[in-house]
């Protein structure tokens, strides 16, 4: 399984996502401002990765911070979540991961004996959280792969699934989301090709899916964005599948930009259109697409590829790193515990209620 992070005592190592297909690169994290970085500059990136990448930048933080008294200690581990939170903004994983870690710490805290020194407390706090880091690790492996379970037969027995953005063992701890999906299917004796959109501009498709479908020999196309509308209407895709940064309390998708655009041609050819995320993806917080916050990313990464400039210099440039698909073309969100169907709010309510699907 692709190793796209790791605890190590000397730090979180991650691989660099931005070097890839053509360089496996790692790069090692010693603090939690290091880690806010990787993030930032997605070195590691995806929703589910976010999330343990921000539980496990907070547990080194609180494992490294010099404070010398645990009053000190909290104060940090509140600068700590703050750095953290500004990275990447609409992937709600971050936020899971950072308070879950701190929640932790705050119990932890107020459960220590009186009796007990100082460094002894700080020694347990310490331990717990680094433990509870690593345990968010292989809970988001075992969720993908219950996510995959549970989808895996919405897909074609033979056919082609189209995909956009990074949604597989990239984008988590390991697995996958949408291409976890995918493998499963696969595993369980489906014969599936995979149609990649190259996913402008930062290009997820076309380096990171087709790479690491590659290495488990499931056959990749990459597409350019502006053609699975000519293969949809040619026959040629029999599911869309793609992961999510956040979904809102209405069914509505935040995803990697050009998601929209290709859930409304799913739908105007009549192809399913499925949502593969970790429970943790959906916040019952926001109420629709319109509340999600959209990150806007620098220019660059338009006005350049590989360095090398593309457009001419004064031509304006938007770069929204995501987009929102209203709930009307989703024909189902797959998570580890169950499938969400329409109408998304009340399947939500009682999945959040009951802590499962209440149906199929």
């Amino acid at each position: 399984m692709i190793p796209t992070l790791e605890w190590t005592d000397s730090g979180v190592r991650f691989l660099d996502q931005t070097k890839l297909p053509l360089e496996q690169i790692y790069v090692l994290a010693t603090g939690y401002d290091e880690v806010a970085t990787v993030i930032r500059d997605m070195i590691v990136r995806g929703a589910p990765a976010i999330g343990v990448s921000a539980g496990m930048g907070m547990a080194l933080g609180i494992r490294n911070s010099p404070a010398a008294t645990i009053e000190a200690l909290a104060k940090d581990v509140d600068v700590m979540a703050d750095v953290l939170a500004h990275t990447r903004p609409t992937a709600v994983n971050l936020f899971w991961g950072i308070e879950r870690i701190r929640s932790l710490f705050l119990k932890l805290v107020n459960e220590q004996p009186d009796d007990r020194s100082e460094a002894d407390q700080f020694a347990v706090i310490r331990g717990e959280v680094v433990a509870e880091a690593k345990r968010m690790y292989d809970e988001d492996i075992a969720t993908c792969k219950t996510m995959g379970q549970v989808g895996e037969h919405l897909l074609p027995r033979e056919g082609t699934v189209l995909t956009h953005c990074n949604a597989g063992a990239l984008c988590a701890a390991g697995y996958g989301t949408a291409l976890g999906v995918i493998r499963a299917a696969v595993e369980a004796g489906a014969k599936i090709d995979v149609l990649a959109d190259e996913t402008r501009p930062y290009l997820q498709g076309a380096r990171l899916t087709a790479w690491e479908l590659l290495q488990d020999n499931i056959p990749t196309t990459v597409l350019c964005d502006n053609m699975s509308g000519y293969l949809m209407g040619k026959g040629r895709v029999q599911a869309v599948i793609v992961g999510a940064d956040r979904i809102a309390a209405n069914g509505d998708v935040a995803n990697k930009i050009g998601t929209y655009s290709v859930a409304i041609l799913a739908k105007e050819h009549g192809i399913p259109f499925y949502v593969a995320a970790p429970w943790a993806t959906i916040d019952m917080k926001t109420a629709s697409g319109a509340d999600i916050p959209i990150e806007q990313r620098s220019a660059y990464e338009v006005t350049h590829s590989n360095g090398k400039q593309m457009t001419p210099d004064g031509a304006g440039i938007e770069n929204p790193a995501f987009d929102v698909t209203p709930s009307k073309y989703v024909t189902a969100i797959i998570t580890e515990r169950g499938l969400l169907r329409a109408p998304y709010h009340e399947s939500m309510l009682a999945m959040q209620a009951t802590g499962h699907a209440t149906a199929a």
